[in-house]
């Protein structure tokens, strides 16, 4: 169970007591990401959020920072989507203090000295670097690319080299005076704890989050008539691949039965897909799908690890498969089977005081609604055979249709010309 509050300052709460674990997670999340910036300040959201752990006035360095959960082995992270940024704590509950006296202390009062900055510029880099060379994980950037093409959406969360070395102090604190803002934040507090006192240690750790109106962004502008492709040019051993088409976004409620369709076609290791392309012919290693919703757009898409040298007949069955949940729709026992697959993943991932609060927390941060367990398997209980396939011959269309590669390969026009449907 969980209860919304919202304090006295506008801060919107969300606690969750656990019975039945001994720790307690902190997270706290903005209403802010990579679609927030523009062409000069792109990757700003992503930077900032390493400058947070440089150092404050209490805690002037790194180590100071890091030690002070680590030595109760406490955890902690952060992290940057393109519509939210969090950070977190999961703590030992006897040390649920410390967590927020670290968290509260590093969002409130950071330097982003010029100094540290500047060393940072290398760090992002180097991880930008160590990004590209992953091409499993890179490729859904070039698909995002792909799709949305120059704006801020279709950009990298990490922003580019250019935009990196290019900005100052200033960049961080015009930012961070905008977008943190309490209208734009909502903490979370699950785990061995109850609700009294987590919604003290709120008031009193967070109470000076700055109440100024937060920045608005620029909504996805969705143009597209035709197949398009982005081939990313990589002596790479395997091709990797991500074939998709434009969706649905967060609100829309075509969301259950399209999810339920990826889950059917990508879901695991007997799903359509990875019996077709992997098990029947040989052709991946890791293949599957995933429904992906944004406040303002969405795509369903799979993500594949191909024979580079076979990857044509792989894209060619794919499709062929797609084509087929479009024209012969599913099965009631595949949709049976789909159901159970969310219900017992979503369940297995809620185990955790950790998973719990980001799963309660990205709903609000997102939607400002934040749906039980029970009512979400509902929604899926109600979705039909005949809904699935409605939603697929909406979706899967040649106009909605975007490929992106990355292999050793030069012809692009090659793999625009698989692309029907």
């Amino acid at each position: 169970m969980f209860t919304k509050h919202k304090l006295s300052t506008g801060l919107r709460v969300i606690t969750a007591p656990m019975k039945n674990t001994k720790t307690v997670t902190l997270l706290i999340v903005f209403g802010v990401g990579s679609k927030y910036e523009n062409t000069h300040n792109a990757g700003v959201s992503h930077f900032l959020e390493h400058m947070f752990f440089k150092g404050t006035k209490k805690r002037p360095n790194p180590k100071i920072i890091t030690e002070y959960l680590e030595e109760i082995g406490g955890e902690y992270n952060a992290f940057t989507s393109k519509e939210y940024t969090g950070f977190y704590a999961k703590v030992a509950s006897q040390h649920t203090k410390r967590a927020f006296d670290m968290i509260s202390d590093i969002l409130l009062h950071s330097k982003f000295a010029a100094t540290d900055i500047g060393r940072e510029k290398g760090v992002i880099l180097e991880e930008m670097r160590m990004y590209q060379d992953t091409p499993m994980s890179y490729v859904g950037d070039v698909f995002e690319e792909c799709m949305y093409g120059d704006q801020p959406a279709g950009r990298s969360i990490i922003g580019s080299e250019k935009t990196i070395k290019g900005m100052k102090r200033q960049d961080f604190i015009d930012y961070y005076q905008q977008h943190y803002t309490v209208s734009n934040t909502v903490v979370c507090v699950a785990g061995n704890i109850n609700e009294d006192r987590a919604l003290d240690l709120v008031g009193q750790y967070f109470k000076d989050i700055p109440k100024k109106t937060m920045g608005r962004r620029q909504r996805v502008k969705e143009s597209q008539r035709q197949p398009a492709c982005s081939l990313h040019q990589k002596d790479t051993d395997q091709a990797h691949v991500v074939l998709g088409f434009r969706a649905y976004d967060i609100f829309d409620s075509r969301k259950y039965p399209l999810g339920l369709l990826s889950v059917i076609l990508g879901g695991g290791m007997s799903s359509r897909l990875f019996m077709s392309v992997r098990e029947k012919l040989g052709l991946a290693y890791y293949i599957g799908c995933d429904n992906q919703t944004y406040t303002d757009s969405g795509y369903l898409g799979v993500h594949a690890g191909l024979d580079k040298s076979k990857i044509a007949k792989a894209l060619q069955v794919i499709l062929a498969e797609f084509a087929k949940v479009r024209d012969k729709g599913i099965s009631q026992k595949e949709l049976k089977k789909a159901k159970e697959y969310i219900k017992g993943k979503t369940l297995m991932g809620l185990e955790t005081s950790d998973n719990y609060a980001s799963w309660l927390t990205m709903q609000e941060v997102l939607m400002r609604k934040t749906q039980t367990i029970a009512e979400k398997f509902a929604k899926i209980e109600k979705v039909t055979a005949t809904d699935i396939q409605r939603v697929a011959k909406q979706v899967i269309t040649s106009s909605k249709l975007n490929l992106a590669v990355i292999g050793p390969y030069k012809e692009e026009d090659k793999f625009k010309k698989l692309l029907k449907i």
